[in-house]
């Protein structure tokens, strides 16, 4: 039985919907305390007063809150309201502070989310080091081989530095 509510959650939450609320924000990959109180079906201000119940439980490597510039950046980036929108910065949880949300919320519903959350940063971390891996074996080809190479060397490495691109919708039939 237990087995089948973890599929379940799995399925209600595919890791794509996670990835993208994984943010890079300080040079660290976090979500914001928004997201995941809609992912864990709890209003964001009940999150945030668990939190500040539990401070202690969530030092600044594990939770922050963002400061104004980055606060306006995302204001500008997600087109929120000036009016009727949050009066203060949102929180941000690293990997960690995800984990410990589970132990500060004690719900089934939390630790099946975090358990969906876990998979994703771990699948996140194992998809940058295979690239972080082919990097090196690219550059020790490139130092290998001579320069009659170098122009097939210059476009991978363009590919590797730039993000894939997104794929369009389509509109209409």
């Amino acid at each position: 039985m237990k087995q089948k509510k973890e599929t379940s959650v799995a399925h209600l939450i595919p890791a794509e919907r996670i990835e993208t609320k994984i943010l890079l924000i300080r040079s660290q990959k976090v979500m914001l305390d928004r997201d995941l109180a809609e992912l864990y079906e709890v209003p964001t201000k009940s999150l945030n007063l668990a939190v500040k119940r539990n401070i202690e439980r969530f030092p600044s490597d594990f939770m922050f809150r963002l400061n104004h510039e980055e606060y306006q950046t995302l204001r500008f980036q997600f087109e929120t309201s000036k009016r009727g929108g949050r009066r203060y910065p949102p929180c941000a949880f690293t990997e960690q502070g995800v984990a410990m949300l589970s132990s500060v919320l004690n719900s089934k519903r939390a630790i099946l989310v975090n358990i969906q959350i876990m998979r994703t940063f771990t699948k996140l971390r194992g998809m940058l080091l295979a690239h972080e891996d082919l990097r090196r074996k690219f550059e020790a080809m490139e130092k290998k081989y001579d320069r009659q190479f170098k122009i097939v060397f210059d476009v991978i490495r363009k590919l590797l530095e730039s993000p894939p691109p997104k794929p369009k919708m389509r509109i209409g039939f």
